[in-house]
Order: C-alpha cells, then structure tokens, then sequence
C-alpha cells in the first residue's frame, strides 16, 4: 500500500508534467502503480470489506437481546444452532458497526483558553515517605485554565469539610475566582447524575456561591477535559517530589505552597512561554473578585466539660477556663476550633500538628490544670520498651501477641507488664518461653503458667537488706497515699489449682 504522501508526489509531478516513466525510475514505483495513482488521482482508495460471511443483522439484534449481551453464548448460538461459521473477531466488529450494547463515548469538546472562564480541581492519591515511614496522602490541586496558576495542598484524608477547606484557601489566597470550576463526577460535590446532567449537592453549591463560580461535571471517562489539572499531577511526581524530603505533613504543605504558589508562577510554560504570574495579572480582569471577607467552612460539634474543667476534640483535649461544667458547641475551622456557650466565645485553640494525640492544651497565660482529664487515653510505650528490654524471647513473644488485629493492645501490655513486676526475671522469661512455644495469648492461661513455674521449680527469694530508714524516704511517704496491692489473684490460682 502506497502511503498518502508518496500519491501526493506521484500526482503533483504528473501535474508538473513530468512522464509516468521518469516519475517511475525517480520514486522506485513500478509504472502501473503510478498510472492507477494518476487515475485515483493521488486519492486513497476506499476499501470496503466484502464479508464472506453474511449474517441478517435483525437476526443478530435478536440473538443480542435473547443472550442479554453475552458475545460467547451468541457466538455459540450462531455457530451450532443456526449453523452459520463465523470468527469470534468477526462477530465482536459486527456487534459494534450495529453499535449494539455500550455507545461509544463521544469525543471530549476542544474548549478554548479564555480568561476568567474556568479554573479547574482534582485530587490523587501518593504513598510517600514522611519523616521515617511511608504513609498515604491525599494531593488536591486548584487549577486556573488560561493562565496556568495553581494551587497545591496535601491532606491525609479528603472529605467535603476539607474540599471546601482547600478552595477557602486556594481562592483567598489568590484573590479571584473563575466563573465555573471543572471537576470529576465526585461524590463530594455531586448528589447525582454524571456530567452535564449532575446535579451539585446545595451544600456545596450554595458554598461556591460565596466566591462567584459554580461546579461543573465532565463527563464520564472525559478526564481529559481537565487535561490541565491531570499535567499538573504529573509535574508534581516529576519536578515537585524527586530530590525532596519531608519531615513532616505540615514540612510537605510548607514546600508544596511554596513550590506552587512563588516558584511555578514565574517559571515559562515550556511550549509556549508564558509566564503564569504575568498572564494571571492580565486574567484578573476577566475573573469574578472575591468579597473583601467571606465566612470560612466549619464544622458544628457539641462537647461536655467533664469534672476536671476539659473537652475531648479528635483524640486530644482541651481545657476550658472557668469553674463551672457545662455543655459548649465547638466550632472546627481549617486551622484551629473555637469554644462556644450560650454564644459567648469561652477559648479559641490552634489545631496541633498531624500526627499529635492524646494531649492536653490549655490557653496562654493560664496556669496549667493540676488534674489529667477523666477519660484520658494511657499510653502503655514505656511499658512496652521496658518488657521487650528483658530478653530476647520477651522481645519475640510481644512480635507475636501484639500482631493479630482486634487483640486490646493497651491492656494486654499492662497487664503483661504487671505480671513481670510480680515475678522473679527469671520465672517471667521462661513463662513468657513457654507462652510464645504453645502460642497462647490469653492472660489467664500465661498467669496458669507462671503458677506451675512457681510451683515446680526451687526458687527462693533472695535476702534484700532493708534501710531501717526508708520509712522517712520521700518515695515512701507519696507511696502512703497510693492503692494497696491487690494480691487475690494468687487465692483464685490457688483454688483452682486445688479443684483440679
């Protein structure tokens, strides 16, 4: 088959009036060929396939419909009941020249760059090592179309509060908006329907309201229709994350600003030249400006003070000045939360770092509570460092015990932990040798255990030579005031030991 180009040559030099022989020895075509190009007029033919095998597309609508869908079976059909020989690949073409089953997806619209028309969002998901593990982030990108600005933030989950989080900031920061924003068919943002017939959650719709635009949907499979945004992912996996480390969530936000909002603005888009920052000043014109305040997203929570004067807010607590326990309305902003009664604002705390838990905050310049709060979580890390700092087979057991999921973690080690400061190292380490030799797990049957090597082994307690005068230690007289010991675990040891 002669290419479209070498017909266009054959048929210009025969116009030029150059003789099929010379054009012949010239191009390496044999003389026939160049004559039929001169007849075709340096065209290409239109092939049309001749089927060998006909098949009655009535029949094969029917057949589409009688085996709802399924190519196999109507292969089958045709080939043994209806005793017509066809190739599968044969059939699947035919199927789709009568646009049977899925329609194909139409093309995306070539929309031009004008400006102020339309700015862009989407987010995608990394696996990047943050300080010294690797953890799954959340990446959401703004994207203005003609002038090719953006705004980039990292989450470690995205949830509506936190969209309508990020488009606070990106558009404040920025200072103008676009009259509609492209985004996929997402759920945070679309009650239903898929591209143009989604229909916004009023939520969300009402929330864009505020900064002068509206969401729309492309359609379903046209990611390309935000060809921008999806190319600003890929320059952030290929100029934005190599050669970089981060400390931090907070660290990667700090660059990632910094990246997206100072260096890439004055950078020259490579193809064409233009330079973000001086195209979005002259974008600024066409863009809907931004009211000179708008009310930031938050969330509403209600919350009691307990005995101690504290409230807990996602897995930390805070400390509310007064004396009195009452409920308060927490509000949950980007950045910190504020503390409501009756409509008087109590407190206002800056939300701590990712990654801060079970911590207690309270005000500057207030003086520090004296008391923890009730329902504080205990960490048991020092527990765990010490147990596993007894020996090899303790370190090997905890590996083991601690791996299953659901198992209670905390209390398990505590009460592991306990067990070890009511036994001699040596009775421990070979209870925990024999727990971890058996795989057992429950503490009943670990303390059984540490039972029958009490009671089996010669063991005697070493002779302690006592200070006459610990009596008058500071650690004795703080020790007055703690619980005694509750030592009626080894009466129940010992009842069922006796009971067989």
């Amino acid at each position: 088959m002669i290419e479209a180009d070498m017909r266009k040559a054959i048929y210009s030099l025969h116009e030029a009036g150059i003789s099929e022989r010379h054009i012949s020895r010239q191009l390496g075509v044999s003389r026939n060929t160049v004559k039929v190009i001169i007849d075709q007029r340096g065209r290409m033919p239109e092939i049309k396939r001749d089927d060998t095998v006909k098949i009655d597309p009535d029949l094969l609508r029917s057949l589409y419909l009688e085996c709802g869908g399924r190519i196999q079976r109507i292969y089958e059909k045709l080939t043994e009941e209806e005793g017509i020989k066809i190739g599968y690949s044969t059939l699947t073409r035919r199927i789709r020249e009568l646009e049977l089953g899925q329609p194909r997806n139409e093309r995306c619209d070539s929309v031009p760059d004008e400006p102020g028309v339309e700015m862009q969002h989407d987010t995608t998901r990394y696996k990047l090592k943050i300080g010294d593990k690797r953890l799954w982030i959340v990446a959401s990108i703004l994207y203005y179309r003609y002038s090719k600005i953006r705004y980039m933030k990292f989450y470690r989950a995205f949830n509506r509060f936190n969209m309508k989080c990020f488009f606070h900031e990106a558009l404040t920061h920025w200072g103008y908006a676009s009259g509609q924003c492209i985004i996929d068919n997402t759920n945070l943002a679309r009650l239903r329907g898929t591209g143009k017939n989604a229909v916004i959650v009023p939520e969300m719709e009402q929330f864009a309201k505020q900064y002068g635009f509206r969401f729309l949907c492309h359609e379903v499979n046209h990611a390309n229709r935000k060809a921008g945004n999806e190319r600003s992912f890929y320059t952030v996996e290929t100029n934005f994350f190599p050669g970089r480390r981060f400390e931090s969530l907070e660290d990667l936000n700090a660059q990632a600003f910094q990246w997206a909002t100072v260096r890439m603005p004055n950078r020259a888009v490579a193809k064409t030249g233009l330079i973000p920052a001086k195209a979005f000043e002259h974008e600024k014109s066409y863009l809907v400006k931004l009211p000179p305040f708008v009310s930031p997203p938050y969330l509403q929570h209600k919350r009691g003070i307990d005995q101690y004067g504290y409230i807990p807010f996602d897995a930390n607590y805070y400390w509310i000045p007064g004396t009195k326990r009452h409920d308060v309305v927490v509000l949950q902003y980007c950045n910190c939360i504020k503390i409501y009664h009756n409509r008087e604002l109590l407190t206002e705390y800056q939300l701590p770092p990712d990654g801060i838990k079970n911590k207690t905050f309270s005000p500057k310049g207030q003086t520090i509570p004296r008391h923890k709060p009730k329902d504080r979580k205990r960490s048991t890390e020092q527990e765990e460092k010490k147990l596993r700092a007894v020996s090899e087979q303790v370190d090997a057991y905890l590996n083991f015990a601690l791996k299953p999921k659901g198992i209670q973690k905390h209390r398990f080690i505590r009460e592991l932990f306990a067990l070890y400061r009511k036994l001699a190292p040596s009775i421990f380490i070979k209870t925990i040798k024999r727990a971890l030799k058996y795989r057992i797990t429950d503490m009943k049957t670990v303390e059984r255990i540490a039972f029958l090597q009490l009671k089996d082994s010669d063991y005697e307690m070493p002779f302690i030579e006592i200070d006459k005068e610990f009596q008058n230690s500071q650690a004795y007289i703080e020790g007055q005031l703690g619980d005694d010991v509750d030592l009626s675990i080894y009466d129940k040891l010992l009842e069922e030991d006796d009971n067989g």
